[in-house]
């Protein structure tokens, strides 16, 4: 008897699939762990030389071949010492290969397969070293010669923002070079440790600290098989995650769209293997796969929901300025505490995270100073250094609201070592929305975590600046003070 397909009647035309709109998210893909070798040997006849040549040891490493064995050839044609590698899992002393002592071909006595299953079993020892639930990345940093101090640094601040996108940092790798290299960023050699380093600790994921060009991104995973991922592209994940309103997921996702427009082109089947992960999620998350005519016609209606958003706000800022209310603007460096000083300012309850762009959305609230007098202080987004155009772009309705700022307070993590070099990041960025000549105040926070000629030292390279910790209240008063002579000084 037949029987109609389950869910519908007898003789029914099969119900077609409805496609989602090209905006919305897609379920998150989770990484599924390849295995590490290749399965496959190589036997590489040598006229000259001793021991594994370069190129034997580039297929090993980037190939993932089992084994490698060398066979030198005398004059007379015939075989003579031999040599066999083959990789090393992850050991403290960082070895990336093992080559065997030099022995006639006809004298090899080693089990092939057992010597292949015994360094699977320990790659994968490796693997299950790091949490299983959580994508593990290598992190790479470019640097040039005689620059070590800023690499340093910008690897600290890109394990920072990993850190807050959730993956889990297994490893770095870095190289001094005078330039790039024009397709694969790092050299050869140095890309080659890279891979083999990514095994040992079962990293999925490259993430560079510099920008990378669509070319380059396809260069290096098609070499490595790895996901690649950039520092733009990063941040651009970390403001997927935290995007809660409807302002901030249509600013997060014209972002990603026009970060990704230039990338549409060429993934294919490389890109499909390698979905999921930081770098695809949130609003926008499948914009790889949708042509550039439909990603335009999307950037075009997000631009026209983002002016109606601006015009909103400009409607505000102009009641606002009607009733002649001063405007502070809280600036700063991500997770330099502002949120957390406008909350004690303020006896608020605004969200705070010790992560990198906890805030996206501005917020604003009522302080009154003594005579009642009263003023609007507002949190904005946290900068960065080489903050991605694609964020300045989107986020301009943001932005826009400190163009009515009588004064800034530019928060800094007086703790931070790098604090000088976010300071200048963050005066750079001020500059580029025309800002400068906006007066401020430097607000040194966290001096609870350094000590008092630290603090000192710091107030004497800024003479307009003040020493506050903002989880104590009574380090208020110098500030206070300092806001209402800049606001009321005519009064």
């Amino acid at each position: 008897m037949h029987r109609p397909p389950a869910g519908g009647s007898a003789g029914a035309l099969p119900r077609p699939r409805r496609r989602p709109p090209p905006h919305q998210t897609r379920r998150h893909t989770p990484y599924r762990p390849r295995p590490r070798l290749r399965g496959l040997r190589l036997i590489h006849a040598r006229l000259e030389g001793d021991g594994p040549a370069e190129e034997d040891l580039t297929f090993l490493g980037l190939l993932r071949f089992d084994l490698v064995l060398t066979v030198r050839v005398g004059e007379d044609g015939y075989p003579g010492k031999s040599w066999l590698a083959h990789l090393l899992p992850y050991n403290p002393e960082g070895r990336a290969h093992e080559v065997l002592p030099p022995f006639p071909p006809g004298r090899l006595e080693v089990d092939f397969a057992e010597l292949v299953r015994s360094l699977e079993e320990e790659f994968a020892r490796g693997r299950k070293r790091r949490d299983p639930s959580r994508e593990g990345v290598l992190l790479v940093g470019t640097a040039p010669p005689g620059k070590k101090s800023e690499a340093i640094d910008a690897l600290a601040e890109l394990r920072e923002l990993c850190r807050s996108a959730g993956v889990e940092v297994v490893g770095e790798v870095s190289q001094r070079r005078p330039q790039p290299h024009p397709r694969t960023v790092l050299g050869p050699g140095k890309l080659r440790e890279t891979v083999i380093k990514a095994m040992q600790l079962g990293a999925v994921t490259l993430v560079f600290d510099r920008e990378l060009s669509p070319n380059q991104v396809n260069a290096i995973q098609k070499i490595t098989e790895l996901k690649v991922i950039d520092r733009s592209q990063l941040i651009l994940d970390i403001f997927a995650q935290r995007a809660s309103t409807r302002e901030g997921k249509i600013q997060v996702e014209l972002a990603q769209l026009n970060y990704n427009m230039p990338r549409l082109v060429g993934h294919g089947v490389d890109m499909s293997r390698l979905t999921g992960g930081i770098g695809s999620r949130g609003p926008g998350e499948s914009k790889l796969e949708i042509d550039r005519r439909r990603s335009r016609e999307r950037i075009h209606r997000l631009k026209k929901e983002l002016e109606d958003i601006r015009r909103t706000r400009s409607q505000k800022r102009d009641r606002r300025r009607s009733r002649s209310v001063p405007v502070v603007s809280i600036v700063g460096y991500t997770n330099a505490g502002k949120s957390t000083l406008l909350n004690r300012l303020t006896d608020s309850a605004v969200t705070v995270e010790d992560k990198m762009f906890a805030t996206l959305d501005p917020t604003s609230r009522r302080l009154r100073f003594p005579r009642e007098r009263e003023i609007v202080i507002t949190d904005t987004v946290g900068f960065i250094r080489e903050l991605p155009e694609e964020l300045m772009e989107a986020f301009r309705a943001t932005l826009e609201e400190l163009e009515d700022a009588d004064l800034f307070l530019h928060v800094v993590d007086a703790a931070d070592p790098s604090w000088e070099g976010q300071v200048a990041a963050v005066e750079k960025i001020l500059e580029k929305l025309e800002l400068g000549p906006t007066r401020r105040v430097i607000v040194f926070n966290k001096t609870d975590l350094i000590d008092p000629q630290m603090a000192a030292e710091r107030l004497d390279r800024f003479p307009d600046s003040v020493l506050v910790s903002a989880l104590d209240r009574k380090s208020f008063r110098p500030l206070l003070e300092m806001m209402e002579r800049a606001l009321f000084a005519g009064d």
